[in-house]
């Protein structure tokens, strides 16, 4: 390809504007236009100089920002809510640039979330073929058992399919309330997939968090505090995610 062109989702993306895919529905819907005209073909290649306007809104390029967010209970991972509860952006502003969530925890899980500006990253990191390790830790309402850790670690059957083999290592378990706590790594990202495993087995879980991305982790955050990731953890990321590791 023309090194002096790109793909029209791509330059959406990469303006901050939304992720790829976002962006290819929206050419597909005739939401863009590329210097006033509507395009709607997928792939289209523009230049640099082209005027690209999405939703009648022109797209800057602009620089790239990677925030670590500690989620709480209770938000919403998105940019906007039509009941008008609480959403991650809320916490964020005061910054000027679009920024959107990379993936997504679900309103009762709380944890580390990414939330970005670049569309590119946000596709690496969340594109089911890039097995990136995420680690969570459970409460249950019951007594995990042996052989359900077990079944876990090879894999089990949900509605949407077998699980990849999980990691599970249970920290506490109390007896007379009858509560397990453990620590669960999965490589997918399916929706509510955490909870949905142990659902399968009959556990309710109480509650949940994501604790840890590849090698992110939420040190040095309380609830509803967010930074900046540094050069070298987005470099990390992006590696771990093109090569399977660190």
């Amino acid at each position: 390809m023309n090194k002096a062109t790109e793909r029209l989702q791509k330059r959406i993306a990469n303006s901050g504007y939304t992720s790829r895919r976002k962006a290819e529905t929206l050419i597909a819907d005739g939401k863009v236009k590329v210097n006033g005209e509507i395009v709607t073909e997928l792939g289209t290649k523009v230049k640099a100089s082209d005027m690209v306007e999405v939703e009648g809104v022109k797209i800057e390029q602009e620089d790239k920002l990677y925030i670590l967010f500690y989620k709480p209970t209770q938000v919403i991972t998105s940019v906007s809510d039509d009941r008008g509860r609480t959403v991650v952006t809320d916490y964020f502003k005061d910054i000027e640039t679009r920024i959107y969530p990379v993936g997504r925890l679900d309103y009762d899980t709380s944890g580390l979330l990414i939330l970005t500006n670049d569309g590119d990253f946000t596709n690496l990191i969340t594109h089911p073929s890039y097995k990136i390790p995420k680690k969570y830790v459970a409460k249950l309402n019951g007594y995990l058992m042996r052989e359900e850790v077990k079944a876990l670690e090879k894999g089990i059957q949900l509605d949407d399919g077998w699980t990849q083999p999980a990691q599970v290592k249970i920290k506490r378990q109390d007896k007379q309330k009858e509560t397990t706590l453990v620590e669960i790594t999965i490589h997918e990202g399916r929706n509510r997939q955490v909870r949905r495993m142990f659902e399968h087995l009959g556990y309710k879980v109480n509650k949940l968090q994501r604790i840890q991305v590849g090698p992110l982790t939420l040190k040095g955050l309380n609830a509803g505090e967010g930074r900046v990731m540094t050069p070298h953890e987005v470099k990390t990321l992006r590696h771990l995610a093109e090569h399977g590791k660190y």
